[in-house]
């Protein structure tokens, strides 16, 4: 498994190691120990869950993943392990009907929220709380303002520049 970790000085490295842990308990090595939070213990792992098929990429961290209060955290799509998210890994989700579609694995995980057949559509957790507060799904991007898993807003980008041009309540 590959992973990229910075040097603290702004250079970074990519290394590899070989899974030798299983993190999520489903009997598959996902996983390897390091010390990430320079405590001097191995006790933290990065991990390739966003699968299957897995990717061969590290794409979760796990800080004390032996204590009693492990702590998980999946990248961003950045390259940052900045969102933290619940112990497997899973984001939940909820479609425009209100139902809950999820849970997914996976830094932003890619679902068909559009109803077009294809997975294509970005979900993000920005809080770090496990639901998906962002989509993003075409041209458009939609937001849970109140966190209470119902999308309020609806982004458009009609003129494809990368900016909304128009909001609405959904």
């Amino acid at each position: 498994m590959d992973y990229c970790l910075g040097d603290g000085a702004g250079g970074a490295a990519i290394w590899s190691a070989e899974p030798t842990l299983d993190i999520d308990g489903d009997g598959v090595l996902d996983a390897f120990a390091l010390d990430l939070d320079a405590d001097g213990r191995p006790d933290d792992a990065l991990a390739d869950l966003d699968g299957p098929p897995f990717d061969g990429l590290a794409d979760h961290a796990v800080h004390d993943r032996d204590g009693p209060a492990p702590v998980y955290f999946t990248d961003d799509g950045s390259g940052t392990w900045a969102v933290a998210v619940d112990r497997t890994g899973q984001l939940r989700w909820f479609g425009l009907d209100g139902v809950e579609a999820g849970p997914v694995f996976g830094p932003g995980p890619m679902v068909d929220f559009d109803g077009d057949g294809l997975a294509d559509d970005r979900l993000l957790d920005a809080d770090g709380d496990g639901l998906a507060d962002r989509v993003l799904a075409g041209d458009s991007a939609y937001a849970d303002r109140d966190g209470d898993g119902r999308w309020d807003v609806r982004l458009v980008d009609s003129d494809g520049d990368g900016r909304a041009d128009s909001a609405s309540e959904v």
